[in-house]
């Protein structure tokens, strides 16, 4: 298609803008042949006319383009559009990695990012570099893999300018490196490769107005490879370090980082000797202002650099002396020269200058002679010395050139001590991979020698990079067998051959400094002569007689002449070199040799006397040898570039983005700058000048399936159909070519595919939509017809009844009137009926479903139910059996509490009610005592009452019965007058005493009523009082209460913590272990290198004297079995001992001696008579050894009775002293306040309990081995009688009669035989015979063997013969360490011995589940530890092989298989154009799928279960897969973006679906296996949702818990949508997540973006109970040669 077709309305452009440089633009309208400019909208809305005289602006790539990994990807190559995918990938996605071709653009963030770490160096170990996000450790692998499949060295060339990153991206890449390519040796090659970086950093890097790290010397670093692709030695070349910032800073600059280093950590006792000083009192660390860096701590950079100097090898007496003269260059500095007041062309210095004494001190040599030589100088004129003294100027020049002759000699001597340190003699370098950290183009105001050299070099450098560039492009067309046209591009061979060619500015250069009188005007009128008119690259300014301009390759630059001469000769005088030759310190004079001196003083104004003819011919010899500095760096740089083209190179470009060192600011100027200077737009020239988008046939065809035709799609050959499609698309071919599995096209036919391919899909969608409207419309047409014509009938039929009514009217008023009721009343009736029959339809529907789904619950919750009770009940039996020590603790913790309990009580209802109520009380009992007193007057009253009433009646009956008398006598006699006056006395009596009575009683009345009113209101205080007391008793209770769940609350968080602490342990031990494994491994290897060593230099004869062995020794009846264990120990008695021993007795040997040797040990005179006199005196010899063996048993068996009787004595008096110590504290305790004492108590109470908790445990133990003890020695004495019965007795029952029932079940192996059963049972075992056997056969053999040994009292023998399988079972496994069967198959078998041991030793026997008889009498904890440690390392080996086979199907199967059917259209592939790399072109992904992963993990599984494998450990096994597959996949998915889509995540979220339906169906889904899965759905969630407002970012943040904060905006950043109706991620909307993660960060503890591939969780191996197997009932297969064993 024609470009100018392109030009259409709505097409968008970039326009340049002097302040973007690009801006964005659209068309306004078409573009026609013959208009003058292009009306274009800005993005601002404002409306342009572009002139068209400079050509049609550039054309923007379609937004799917936008933020690809490769610049050559991109459909339309020119400047803007990579400084606009640059911009998006910087500041969107963060990514400052992105490749250009074989050019990696690497962007200076300033901020430290999370990217470097060893999961992202694991991540990008062994994957296909083409598929990963651009990064530096990519083309570090790329590097690697090329250099250990195609064995060639490689390259890796990294520039940039200064603050860049260059230090920083070699760094890494060194890293990477030593990572991969590290060995197991204790300061290993790649560590001391690594510990170069930060001495280098501190005496060659220094702090620049553009970074505070800057390089000031260019670096190349070989890392030689051995054939193993390990590291086995480097090796170092500097070019051209920066001297002159020695001795000069500019502003807001620093000297080299070493001296403020030192200056910094002055205090250290190491440097006290140096006296030195802070750095701004140093002439030569203070002219650049500030003196410190923020954020960078100097001494503590001082202490990494003697740290690796010291790994490096370099002695501390060298190290002190390196500091020294480092020291006296600042001193030297210092040194204060002054100036003759009266002859000017004089100067002097102060003999008793402080600098200048130090700086001799430090450097030993002497000061009068330096200040001499530093202001005077040695003249040879006419064969003649003649000493002249200097000026002022000229000898501050002379010292400074001494500072810098010094630090450039120690500089040389540290890398050559660094080179030495690197080179390793033993091991075989098969490559070599060097590493290019040089400086880049560089152009500034004044530009002099070292701009000049730089530059050359980058010339150098550019020329090598395009040749490559344009050889691989070639290559590439040759390989697919295109036709192409030669690529025209530029070349700076003009350039080079105008700077290095003959006559040629660096000969002319040399030249002059060969002249007497050259200086740096000549040379510049020689360029003039030379040059000008003559060269196209070279003009003269035209205001300037001292400089020249040179067209580079990055632009032109002006050079000032002034110091080129000074530069390029170098000058140092001759004498200061000679005092220092004469130091009294060897390293200083090692530093300056005795040889002719590589500088030399130029002087053309000398005047003096001839000299002599051997003056003249020395001198002579010495300007023959004499070399320049550029011609030094010529040949370098020609060498440097020999070993690069003998190299595969891989680039890498820094870009600074902005002058001001702020994090993620982007500035385009700079930026474009940068990318015309370093090469990066000549790549893109010469890709856009070929075929530059290249596409797979599979890739085009899916991608671009919509345009083809339904004939071509129906064609199972993808080529030929993508050839039918573009030549109906594409009309020229010219502008396409197919290769043989690619598709070749011209820069900008992408983007017109990609227009034609919206344009399908956009048809398609108005069609589809067309399509859709109008079914839309036809329904709803449909519904309003029908509708109306309803609406039209019940219409008409109300008019004809009204009109029938009408005319009836007059007819039948009544009839009408009927109707019309009928008519009103039916209507609202059928409304309603209609609307309940509705409403009943939907309620009994919802009542239906309700019922319905709660009957489903029902189900669900009963077989929930089931299940949690199954689980439960079957957890708490486990629980049950699996500590009885554990129960008795909650026994005496329940105690405890219940005892607790009780003092709570007792103290609340004495103690603190007491105090609480004491006043209460005491008022209480007042008023009890005033109510009890007022009872009792109340009381007396009434009895005092009673008793006057009683006597007044009394008096009143006597009365009457006298009056009655005297009635009756005066009736009778006749009363006389006075008895009836006496009676009217009496009557007045008794009625005053009965008004005396009714005042008493008023009174009386009046006392209760008041006592009463009183006894009333105490009630009520009383009840007052109760509910007070009520309240502070529930706000009492209420405290105590919410304490106690405190408490519960800190001990269930204690609980938690040392969990994980356990946890932690768990994993640290176990990783430990894997270690020991390692180093073990390592110890064999090296044991049978060291074997193999010795049989190659010949075999070496083992003593006679190490073969005495007395096993064919019969055992005396009076020793007993305790003879067995020195036996044991004299067969490892050292032979020299014996023969020592055996030779200093010869001579004293007698006959009686011989014979009592021969009844001890039991021999018989026939049997004497075969022994020889040797054979004698060895066993004599022996019986002595084992007398001294058993008296050093009996000694320490005395020492033990000792240590115990002391230890009881010491425990009595620890009783007693804690007797009196809770005494004591039961003493204080009373006397605290009560508010006090139950907290106190408690306290208390619960250290007693676990003192005595703990003190019941050691009472346990020890009762344990005294049970242990008894019964050995009643095993001992079992077997003493066995040796007394007769041997035909034992021959033919083989056991005791008592002893049947104990060893009846088990199995019988003589000591002889052990040996071979291991080796047939272990060693040589084949799976396949005993696959049909018993679960666990080997496991039950040995135990049934070990068992019976130790029934038999040979409690040795069988500890020794379970350590013995252990060896044999862990030999197998390192005998097929990728066996998964077989390691699967010995892990079980390790368990079920375990827990055989364990069921059966004396701390189960508490439990009562086995009978005491039938219990292990030894102690195994020993064998039980080895046995564990043993599992753990078959466990660790099984996960090993597994993720080894698991680990190449993972990312395939999880991210790249799309298992899905009618998602393949919507990738758009792995790129538009793949990244040249060494790797394979066929896509590895079709031979793995979901499928065969499941396949692999139903393998293990099988493998697993096939021998009885306990189901909890399988669960942890899968739960270590599930975390890897998780880990692997989300790594691989955070570091490429084509794998972060909408459509992608469906996909990995089915995959996840298919692996969690096979955990569960397999049972295998608990346990934590489905949790570690989480991450990784929710990141394919993440993919999913909707990204566009805050509800939709705080929904990701609330759900997105498992992913880490830097995770979360990765996975933003890099989601790519496939479609144009997908939309972008705005960089609004992940600002908006980070804003809502910042605070869930703060308290983060993951803030790695990659997860820990290497992570292992700590695996446990809980107690099964065994089911015992008894010999009779165990089926031993013939084929496995035990016909040895005998069933008891």
């Amino acid at each position: 298609m024609p470009a100018l077709a392109l030009y259409t309305k709505g097409t968008r452009v970039w326009i340049p803008d002097p302040e973007e440089v690009w801006i964005p633009a659209k068309l306004s309208q078409d573009f026609k042949d013959g208009d003058n400019s292009l009306l274009l909208q800005l993005g601002s809305g404002m409306e342009l006319h572009y002139s068209i005289g400079n050509g049609l602006p550039p054309l923007r790539n379609p937004d799917i383009l936008e933020g690809e990994n490769d610049l050559t990807a991109l459909s339309y190559l020119h400047e803007p559009a990579v400084l606009h995918n640059l911009h998006i990938r910087f500041l969107e996605s963060n990514s400052i990695y992105t490749y250009c071709g074989i050019v990696l653009v690497a962007i200076n963030p300033y901020e430290s990012l999370p990217i470097y770490g060893e999961e992202v160096i694991d991540a990008y170990s062994g994957q296909n570099v083409a598929d990963m996000d651009p990064h530096i450790f990519s083309v570090a692998e790329e590097a690697y893999r090329q250099m250990t499949r195609e064995q060639q060295n490689q390259s890796i060339i990294v520039s940039g300018e200064s603050g860049a990153g260059k230090t920083v991206t070699a760094k890494f890449a060194m890293r990477y490196f030593a990572t991969v390519g590290g060995t197991a040796q204790e300061s290993s090659v790649e560590d001391r490769v690594l510990a170069t970086c930060p001495i280098m950093e501190a005496i060659g890097n220094a702090k620049t107005t553009r970074n505070d790290n800057s390089s000031r010397f260019g670096k190349y670093i070989e890392i030689d490879f051995g054939p193993r692709g390990d590291i086995v030695g480097a090796s170092m070349r500097t070019y051209l370090l920066e001297k002159s910032r020695v001795i000069f800073q500019a502003p807001e600059e620093r000297n080299y980082h070493i001296f403020y280093q030192m200056c910094a950590a002055r205090h250290l006792p190491e440097f006290s000797m140096l006296g030195l000083r802070p750095a701004d009192e140093f002439h030569y660390t203070n002219q650049g202002g500030r003196v410190d860096i923020p954020g960078v701590d100097d001494a503590s950079e001082l202490e990494l650099v003697r740290n690796s100097l010291s790994l490096l090898g370099v002695r501390p007496a060298q190290q002190a002396s390196l500091f020294q003269i480092l020291a006296g260059i600042l001193y030297l500095g210092n040194v204060d020269i002054r100036s003759n007041s009266r002859d000017a062309e004089r100067s002097t210095i102060n003999p008793a200058d402080n600098s200048l004494h130090a700086f001799s001190q430090l450097l030993g040599v002497e000061q009068t002679q330096m200040a001499h030589w530093l202001c005077h100088r040695k003249l040879q004129v006419a064969g003649e010395t003649l000493v002249k003294p200097i000026g002022f100027q000229q000898a501050c020049e002379a010292r400074d050139a001494l500072a810098k002759h010094i630090y450039d000699r120690l500089f040389a001597w540290t890398v050559e001590r660094l080179n030495r340190a690197l080179q390793t003699q033993h091991r075989q370098t098969q490559s070599f991979i060097g590493v290019l950290d040089i400086y880049g183009f560089e152009m500034f105001q004044i530009n002099s020698f070292e701009q000049f050299c730089i530059n050359y070099a980058n010339e150098k450098l550019q020329q090598q990079f395009t040749q490559h560039v344009f050889k691989l492009e070639q290559e590439e067309y040759l390989r697919e067998g295109i036709t192409w046209n030669r690529i025209d591009f530029r070349d700076n061979q003009p350039c080079i051959e105008l700077i290095e060619g003959k006559l040629g500015i660096l000969e002319l250069l040399d030249e002059e400094c060969k002249m007497p009188k050259g200086s740096d005007a000549s040379w510049a009128q020689k360029l003039y002569e030379h040059h000008v008119n003559h060269s196209q690259h070279f003009q003269k300014p035209r205001l300037s007689n001292s400089a020249f301009l040179i067209l580079h390759f990055a632009d032109m630059v002006e050079y000032q002449c002034e110091g080129f001469l000074e530069k390029n000769r170098d000058t140092m005088f001759e004498e200061p070199i000679n005092i220092l030759r004469a130091s009294k310190s060897e390293f200083v004079a090692e530093l300056f040799p005795d040889e002719v001196p590589r500088e030399f003083s130029f002087l053309p104004s000398a005047k003096s006397i001839l000299p002599t003819r051997n003056q003249l011919s020395s001198r002579k010899a010495v300007r023959e040898h004499k070399h320049t500095v550029s011609f030094q760096f010529r040949q370098s740089l020609h060498l440097l570039m020999n070993t690069l083209n003998l190299t595969t190179p891989h680039y890498i470009r820094c870009i600074k983005p902005n002058d001001l060192k702020k994090s993620f600011l982007f500035d385009p100027k700079r930026v474009v700058q940068q990318l015309r200077a370093c090469g990066i737009l000549e790549t893109i020239w010469i890709s856009a000048a070929g075929y530059p988008s290249r596409w797979t046939y599979l890739e085009f065809y899916s991608r671009y399936w919509p345009l083809f035709r339904r004939e071509d799609l129906s064609l199972k050959d993808p080529q030929s159909a993508c050839r039918n499609l573009l030549g109906a698309l594409i009309l020229d071919s010219d502008l396409y070519q197919f290769g043989k599995s690619k598709i070749f096209f011209r820069a900008g036919q992408v983007a017109y595919l990609e227009r034609l391919r919206a344009e399908r899909l956009c048809a398609a969608c108005i069609l589809i939509q067309a399509w859709v409207r109008g079914q839309l419309v036809r329904k709803r047409y449909q519904r309003t017809r029908k509708a109306a014509m309803t609406l039209q009938t019940y219409c008409r039929g109300f008019l004809a009844r009204r009109l029938a009514q009408i005319l009836r009217w007059t007819r039948a008023a009544l009839v009408i009137q009927k109707n019309c009721r009928m008519v009103q009343v039916r209507r609202p009736y059928l409304l309603i009926r209609a609307a309940t029959t509705t409403l009943q339809a939907y309620t009994r529907g919802a009542l239906a479903r309700r019922m319905a789904w709660q009957l489903r619950m029902e189900k669900m919750a009963t077989i929930l139910t089931a299940y949690v009770r199954g689980w439960l009940a079957r957890r708490w039996f486990q629980r049950i059996r699996s500590a009885v020590i554990y129960l008795q603790c909650c026994c005496r913790r329940m105690w405890a509490r219940r005892e607790l309990r009780q003092l709570r009580i007792e103290a609340r209802s004495v103690e603190r009610y007491r105090e609480l109520n004491r006043g209460m009380e005491v008022k209480l009992m007042q008023l009890q005592l005033k109510a009890d007193e007022q009872a009792r007057e109340n009381k007396a009253l009434k009895d005092q009452l009673q008793m006057e009433k009683t006597i007044h009646c009394k008096e009143v009956e006597r009365l009457q019965g006298e009056l009655s008398r005297l009635q009756v006598d005066q009736q009778a006699e006749g009363v006389s007058e006075g008895q009836a006056e006496e009676l009217a006395a009496l009557r007045s009596m008794v009625t005053q005493e009965r008004e005396e009575r009714r005042a008493t009683e008023e009174r009386h009345g009046a006392d209760i009523a008041r006592l009463s009113e009183a006894m009333k209101s105490l009630e009520l205080e009383k009840c007052a009082l109760i509910q007070e007391k009520e309240d502070l008793h529930s706000h009492l209770v209420k405290m105590e209460q919410e304490m106690e769940d405190k408490i519960n609350q800190q001990v269930t968080l204690e609980k938690t913590s040392l969990s994980l602490e356990l946890e932690e342990e768990r994993r640290r031990y176990q990783g430990l272990l894997k270690e020991f494994s390692r180093l073990e491994q390592r110890y064999e290897n090296l044991k049978e290198e060291m074997a193999f060593s010795e049989r190659v230099l010949g075999h070496r004869r083992t003593p006679s004297s190490m073969s005495l062995n007395l096993d064919h020794i019969p055992e005396t009846t009076g020793v007993g079995s305790s003879l067995q264990e020195p036996k044991r120990k004299i067969s490892m008695v050292n032979a020299s001992e014996v023969n020592d021993r055996r030779d200093s007795r010869v001579g004293s040997l007698h006959f009686t001696a011989m014979d009592s040797l021969k009844e001890a040990v039991g021999l018989q005179k026939d049997e004497v008579k075969g022994l020889s006199e040797e054979d004698l005196r060895h066993a004599y010899d022996a019986v002595c050894v084992a007398n001294r063996i058993l008296e050093a048993q009996l000694a320490s068996q005395r020492s033990t009775w000792d240590s115990e009787i002391n230890s009881w004595r010491l425990q009595v008096q620890v009783l007693r002293e804690e007797m009196d110590r809770q005494s004591q504290a039961h003493a204080r305790l009373l006397q605290l306040p009560p508010g006090e004492q139950l907290h106190r108590g408690l306290q208390d109470q619960l250290t007693w309990l676990t003192a005595d908790n703990l003190d019941l445990l050691e009472q346990l133990e020890s009762q344990e081995q005294v049970a242990r003890k008894l019964r050995r020695e009643l095993n001992l004495l079992r077997s003493v009688q066995r040796r007394d019965l007769k041997p035909g007795m034992v021959k033919s029952e083989g056991i005791m009669p008592h002893k049947a029932v104990e060893l009846q079940g088990l199995l019988s192996c003589q000591k002889k035989d052990e040996t071979q059963l291991l080796k047939n049972l272990v060693t040589n075992l084949c799976l396949d015979t005993i696959r049909a056997e018993t679960p666990g056969l080997p496991a039950h053999i040995l135990f049934l063997c070990m068992r019976h040994a130790d029934a038999c009292g040979e409690e040795v023998r069988a500890q020794a013969f379970c350590f013995a399988a252990v060896t044999a079972i862990k030999g197998t496994l390192k005998k097929h360490p990728d066996d998964v069967e077989i390691t699967s198959f010995w892990l079980s078998n390790a368990i079920l011995l375990l827990n055989l041991l364990r069921h059966f030793s004396s701390k189960v026997a508490a439990s009562g589940n086995i009978n005491e008889e039938g219990l292990l009498s030894g102690d195994f904890s020993d064998q039980c530890k080895a046995l564990a440690d043993l599992i753990i390392q078959a466990y660790q080996q099984l996960i090993r092989i597994s993720e080894s086979r698991l680990h190449p199907m993972i990312v395939p199967a999880m991210l790249e298989c799309e298992a899905i059917p009618g998602l393949l259209g919507s990738s758009k592939g792995s790129g538009f154009r793949r990244r040249m790399s060494s790797s394979t072109t066929v896509d590895e992904a079709s031979s793995h799928n979901m499928d065969l992963m499941l396949q692999e993990l139903s393998s293990l599984h099988a493998n697993l279960s096939a021998w009885a494998l306990p189901l909890e450990i399988c669960r942890q096994a899968f739960r270590q897969f599930s975390y890897m597959i998780a880990t692997l996949t989300l790594n691989n998915m955070l570091l490429r973006r084509d794998m972060c889509s909408w459509s992608k995540g469906l996909q990995i979220r089915y995959n996840i679906s298919q692996l969690e339906d096979w955990l569960r169906g397999r049972s295998l889904h608990l346990g934590g296996t489905l949790e570690t899965l989480e991450p990784l759905i929710q990141a394919a969630q993440l993919l999913q949702v909707s990204k566009r407002s805050e509800s939709d970012a705080e929904s990701i943040v609330q759900t997105c818990t498992a992913l880490s904060a830097h995770q979360i905006v990765k996975i933003l950043s890099l989601y790519s949508p496939l479609n144009d109706y997908e939309e972008r991620v705005t960089l609004k909307f992940i600002h908006n997540v980070q804003s809502l993660l910042k605070n869930r960060s703060e308290g983060e503890s993951r803030q790695h973006l990659l997860m820990d591939v290497k992570h292992t969780f700590p695996v446990t191996f809980p107690y099964f109970p065994p089911s015992h197997v008894r010999s009779e009932n165990l089926h031993i297969p013939e084929n496995l040669k035990l016909s040895f064993l005998q069933r008891v």
